[in-house]
């Protein structure tokens, strides 16, 4: 269940009053879903969300789903009780995750690479090595099964996307779109600037789990000769 379906349809959200920052907005009888005002934040109340499922203070949910800036929890019991107690949570900072990043190796030879160089003000070959000498972090999941979307880049290597989408972007494409990084994980249509390509599986239905990226995983890209 994603958060755009559970939205779509329901009737007019019922909110309690909420702390600035943090609005519970409930979704059918048994959702919510809690805007917050950025990324940052969103990933910062996911992660603090599963620490308390883990240490078992938070109340049984089937899932936790987050987007930009909103977090969907499903299968509530009582949504209510809940959206009345969160505006009252102090959310720490998202803190750096101890576990091993995933690493994907990319050959930075994408279409579009001479226009990010451009847009960086940077030589071709110096895409790969400033991008790949990042860590990213999947903030949330959409589009298509297994693509993540990655935060990590720094303000000043932002690009927007590209004017004119192509029909058809080959998988395994490493892209750029505003603040994230992403990989295409089969063939479609996109409009993301394509730096590279990886052989890396991001989808494999017969794998557990099925997605590679998830929200919360850490990601490095390494330079593929």
């Amino acid at each position: 269940m994603t958060a755009d379906r559970a939205d779509a349809r329901s009737g007019p959200p019922q909110e309690p009053s909420a702390a600035p920052g943090l609005r519970p907005l409930r979704v059918g009888p048994h959702a919510l879903l809690v805007e917050v005002a950025d990324t940052g934040e969103a990933q910062a109340l996911h992660a603090e969300l599963l620490r308390r499922r883990a240490a078992g203070t938070l109340p049984p949910v089937t899932e936790i789903v987050p987007a930009a800036r909103t977090v969907l929890l499903d299968g509530l019991a009582d949504p209510r009780a809940l959206a009345a107690d969160i505006v009252h949570w102090d959310v720490p900072p998202l803190a750096a995750a101890d576990s091993q990043p995933v690493v994907l190796p990319v050959r930075y030879d994408g279409a579009d690479l001479a226009e990010v160089a451009a847009l960086w003000g940077v030589a071709e070959e110096e895409v790969a090595r400033l991008h790949s000498g990042l860590e990213f972090r999947v903030a949330f999941c959409g589009f298509a099964p297994g693509f993540g979307y990655l935060t990590g880049l720094p303000e000043h290597l932002h690009v927007p996307r590209r004017a004119t989408p192509r029909t058809a972007v080959p998988a395994g494409a490493v892209g750029l779109a505003g603040p994230y990084t992403g990989v295409y994980p089969r063939s479609s249509p996109g409009g993301w600037q394509l730096i590279g390509r990886t052989d890396a599986v991001l989808w494999d239905a017969a794998r557990e789990p099925a997605a590679l990226l998830a929200p919360g995983t850490r990601v490095r890209f390494e330079v593929d000769a």
